[in-house]
């Protein structure tokens, strides 16, 4: 199928008016294969619209300006894929195109797959630039802010201190890294090439040698092309990436914005991965996930990834999202905008927090996303659970720890109260936890001079998730990170003591004795509590996930793995995708767009059938052209009809609405738990941190209490118990997307540098 002859007819016209108006400037048509769907424009709601200026008003105007490789205001590096798209055809007429004063006509070309004059301009340097075009008798500026390209634009001051380890990277096809020595972990960019042999091993290729004859061939878009592939490994926002892609290189062009290869789809895959485990932060990163599988590759994806956006290396989701608009707009200049982008999260771990937070809170960025042992974030989910965790093992511990429980918990009862199904997860969640200590885990390339330590060097960088988003919760007057944690008025094993699995004595005994933890993690006699300021802006800026931003124009499949049943404990429980969705219909009044698949493995839940309808799904509701209709509405509406919440057991697909709950063959050979904060009455959304509080009341409670233990039970909660009926503390709706912690002033939400 091509085009239909009007738009054959326009798109010749169009080519030989690119070819003469930039004759004279040296610029020429691109070598490209017309490709029948144009990708849109790049779309990054929540930032201010940029409008071009003319100052010639007067004459109508005869060409468009735009950005395609990132926000017009937040450009990263010194140059911008700029699409120029004529209004009116001036016979005889020249195109001008200047950045700062420079001429830079000579970097457009046609692009026959949009019809348009697309250039990578150059002459940018940090702060306000302008693109100029002159065509026709009307002139048209374009202003563009840049940021250095190693960052930061929105994130925040950089973190320090910050290892380099592009030294230590192991890269898909070899080869070793040239260091910029820029101070800011900056490599020169690097290209290389691998290809599949017909043993189905990988190999390097040097071109520009004869093809090897153990070189497979494989077939993609109707096309035979040979299973080579294009490495591009180097360096944006202190970030090591890579990309891969087909390309015949012996004939076919070197690939650009306007010579796309055979094998390209002109999809993109962004891959993410790991679990804010092992020292992460304070590092550039040396791997993540491998970039090769067989699944996208067979079907022309192309696949990019960077160590920032692995949470294991960096466990701050502003500087995920950050580096992934760096990585995605060095890709869109260097093979042009793709068609969509879909974040897919890799291995055991999931990461689905990342993906999640960067979807709802940076849209643009991400069009769909297929995530694996979701979590809907860091902030609430995992940590709330953690913290809690944290504090029942150590009451429940059989040691010289004080203060220790003075009455005797079966595991039954442990586990009515944990929300677990296997007891063995309160002791995996509670060392799951030292992601909130301060000198828990640093990595191993960090020296240990900076080190925080409380005696010896206070002053020193700390390991927890909160340090590692100082730019957003902000410091304390110590020069901590303050934290949106709590756990004031929360009554432990509260569906637990109302089904009679626990005495009430045990239930005040827990709650008298639980207490919380310090800055430091140490146990406390006093409960935890969140520092107003974290509080407001963890859910002002979406690190407490809100739902209602760009994941409501996201398309979602959830992958699944059952982690319940893991005797050894999991931090992956099921009960996690259901806290996703609850959020969704709380901000969006529906669901439409998220579909959970889950199996005993995910190995049940193929890529290829993931990734094939997803594309069936993203490319439907980019065809919709219905009028009025939002993009929300599109993807909500056009999912494929055959792509409905399923299960896999043994092997066998049951069609089923997956629940958190209730009867059905799913949830007959998934049960799933809760956390212990839900079993103390929290919500199934698992959104507040810090409960609002009310004055105990005997209604709520199912066994009687006498005088002594109802005179205990005010004492334990002299402030009140949580209503679990009201909003959180401090909970609030996203304050917007795209919102910043600086440099970028658009949308700034907080400066930690202004306290």
């Amino acid at each position: 199928m091509g085009k239909p002859a009007s738009g054959r007819l326009r798109h010749a016209a169009l080519a030989l008016l690119a070819a003469a108006v930039l004759a004279a400037c040296g610029g020429g048509s691109g070598g490209s294969d017309p490709v029948v769907v144009a990708p849109p424009t790049p779309e990054f709601p929540g930032l201010p619209p940029v409008v071009p200026e003319t100052p010639t008003p007067e004459v109508a105007p005869t060409v468009r300006l735009a950005v395609l490789s990132s926000p017009a205001d937040r450009v990263m590096g010194t140059d911008a894929l700029v699409e120029i798209e004529f209004l009116e055809i001036k016979a005889g007429a020249r195109l001008e195109v200047r950045s700062n004063g420079a001429d830079v006509s000579s970097a457009f070309a046609y692009n026959d797959t949009t019809g348009r004059l697309i250039g990578n301009v150059g002459n940018i340097a940090p702060g306000a630039n302008t693109v100029e075009v002159k065509y026709g008798g009307y002139t048209s500026r374009l202003a563009l802010t840049a940021y250095p390209a190693s960052g930061p634009v929105f994130s925040g001051p950089h973190q320090s201190p910050f290892v380099c380890e592009y030294t230590s990277f192991t890269r898909l096809g070899g080869g070793v890294f040239t260091p910029e020595n820029d101070g800011k972990c900056g490599v020169k960019k690097l290209v290389s090439y691998f290809y599949v042999t017909t043993a189905n091993a990988r190999s390097g290729y040097t071109p520009p040698a004869a093809y090897p004859a153990n070189m497979s061939y494989i077939t993609v878009n109707g096309k035979t092309v040979p299973y080579l592939m294009r490495l591009e490994s180097g360096s944006a926002n202190r970030a090591l990436y890579q990309s891969v892609m087909l390309h015949d290189f012996l004939n076919e062009p070197v690939p650009s914005p306007t010579a796309r290869t055979k094998g390209w789809n002109g999809k993109l895959v962004y891959t993410m991965a790991g679990g804010c485990r092992g020292g992460s932060w304070y590092r550039q990163g040396n791997d993540f996930e491998t970039l090769f599988m067989n699944e996208y590759v067979h079907k022309g994806y192309a696949l990019v990834s960077s160590t920032l956006n692995v949470s294991n290396q960096s466990c701050n989701d502003v500087l995920a999202a950050e580096s992934m608009a760096a990585v995605k707009e060095r890709f869109v200049k260097s093979y042009g905008v793709p068609l969509y982008t879909v974040g897919v999260t890799m291995g055991s771990l999931g990461n689905a927090y990342q993906a999640h937070e960067i979807a709802d809170n940076y849209p643009g960025l991400l069009d769909g996303i297929i995530v694996s042992q979701a979590l809907p974030d860091m902030a609430s989910s995992a940590l709330l659970k953690l913290h809690d965790s944290r504090l029942l093992n150590l009451y429940f511990a059989a040691s010289t720890v004080a203060p220790t429980t003075t009455v005797a918990f079966t595991d039954a009862q442990k586990l009515a109260i944990t929300g677990f199904r296997q007891i063995g997860n309160l002791a995996k969640m509670s060392e799951e936890a030292i992601r909130m200590d301060p000198v828990g885990e640093f990595p191993a390339s960090m020296p240990v001079t900076p080190r925080y330590h409380p005696v010896d060097n206070p002053a020193g960088a700390r390991a927890t998730v909160f340090d590692s988003l100082v730019n957003v919760y902000g410091r304390t007057a110590q020069g901590f990170a303050q934290r949106p944690m709590d756990n004031v008025g929360v009554q432990y094993g509260l569906a637990a003591l109302n089904a009679g699995t626990i005495t009430v004595d045990q239930f005040l005994d827990m709650n008298d004795r639980i207490g919380g933890v310090n800055r430091d993690f140490a146990r406390t006699t006093s409960r935890t509590v969140a520092d107003t300021g974290a509080l407001e802006r963890a859910y002002k800026s979406g690190r407490i996930v809100n739902g209602g931003g760009g994941l409501a124009q996201t398309a979602i499949i959830d992958r699944r793995d059952y982690a319940d049943g893991n005797v050894t404990g999991d931090l992956h429980n099921k009960i996690h995708s259901f806290s996703m969705r609850e959020r969704l219909i709380k901000a969006n009044g529906h669901a439409g767009n998220h579909v959970i698949l889950s199996a005993a493995t995910t190995a049940n839940v193929s890529a290829t059938l993931t990734i094939s309808s997803m594309d069936t799904w993203l490319m439907a509701a980019m065809a919709d052209t219905t009028p009025g209709k939002t993009k929300a509405e599109k993807i909500a509406t056009n999912r494929p009809a055959d792509l409905q919440d399923a299960c896999w057991i043994a092997g066998v697909k049951t069609v089923q609405p997956q629940t958190a709950f209730g009867a059905g063959t799913c949830n007959t050979a998934f049960p799933a738990g809760t956390t212990p904060r839900m079993a103390a009455g929290g919500p199934l959304s698992d959104d507040v941190i810090k409960c609002q509080l009310k004055t105990p009341v005997a209604a709520d409670y199912t066994p009687a209490f006498n005088a002594t233990q109802w005179s205990r039970l005010q004492l334990i909660f002299a402030g009140g118990v949580c209503d679990w009926t009201r909003p959180g503390v401090g909970q609030q709706a996203l304050a917007g997307t795209w919102q910043s912690f600086g440099p970028a002033p658009a949308n700034l939400l907080f400066d930690v540098t202004k306290p």
